[in-house]
């Protein structure tokens, strides 16, 4: 049984933060009768909380609350209220308020739970009239077992509603198109218009590299050919002078030898 109980606190605690914007440590507002009984019982009531909300809690009693314990003249309920932290109630000392109307005036803001408080009870009138207000969990203690009540109706409208809301906000508001249209007029205004300046070159990492064209090997013959042809001519030229010398010296020595 403690385990489905934790497992359907846990469910609930997963509305009010989703839905109502609960956040850790939570604050639990607890009332005199509440705190006299943990102290008659030896019930551990930071603790206590601490378990049935599976998370870290800030226990706090408004001044109205300890009012009505000094009245009581019990020294082991007001040592245990003192050890927790006061909530201003902005009632006078003078005139104070019963606990109940003084919880319910700081929970219901304007027929909200504007703080987001936690309260723990065991008025069941005020149980009653905090039930109407959405957003409010409520934790009694029952023989020594403390007990968080499942979600109110009213509370559980209000997730139904902000859960409709998210689903089809988008699809049947008309002003969303309209927010829309003009986002994209101004965005195509603010956007100035590229002018095109002639074709455009092509991407040169995207152009393969251009070959180098050497000679080919029959331009390369023609050339062996062609020098080869201007040697021979040279030596031509060559072996014709030294004939035309060699018969000079011969006419030469002939004249010679006849004179």
């Amino acid at each position: 049984m403690r385990q489905k109980r934790a497992k359907s606190y846990r469910k609930q605690l997963l509305v009010y933060s989703h839905t109502f914007k609960f956040r850790e440590p939570y604050q639990v507002l607890v009332d005199n009768q509440l705190v006299s009984e943990c102290n008659g019982s030896n019930f551990d009531l930071p603790s206590g909380l601490k378990r049935t909300l599976q998370a870290d809690v800030k226990v706090m009693i408004t001044q109205c609350c300890i009012q009505a314990l000094y009245e009581t003249r019990n020294e082991g309920a007001i040592d245990l209220a003192k050890q927790f932290e006061r909530r201003r109630c902005n009632h006078s000392f003078k005139d104070p308020k019963s606990p109940a109307e003084c919880i319910e005036s700081v929970v219901n803001v304007n027929g909200a739970n504007k703080h987001r408080y936690v309260v723990a009870t065991q008025d069941i009138d005020l149980r009653r009239k905090l039930r109407t207000v959405p957003g409010v969990p409520l934790i009694h203690l029952t023989r020594s077992v403390m007990i968080m009540e499942p979600l109110s109706t009213a509370s559980a409208k209000a997730s139904k509603m902000t859960e409709e809301q998210k689903l089809y906000k988008g699809l049947n508001d008309p002003n969303i198109e309209k927010a829309e249209a003009n986002s994209k007029g101004s965005e195509k205004e603010s956007t100035p218009k590229k002018r095109k300046i002639g074709p455009k070159a092509p991407n040169p990492l995207s152009m393969k590299k251009k070959k180098k064209t050497g000679p080919s090997d029959g331009e390369v013959k023609d050339k062996d050919d062609a020098s080869k042809d201007k040697k021979r001519r040279r030596r031509r030229h060559k072996s014709n002078a030294d004939d035309s010398v060699a018969s000079g010296t011969s006419v030469v020595q002939g004249q010679a030898s006849s004179d």
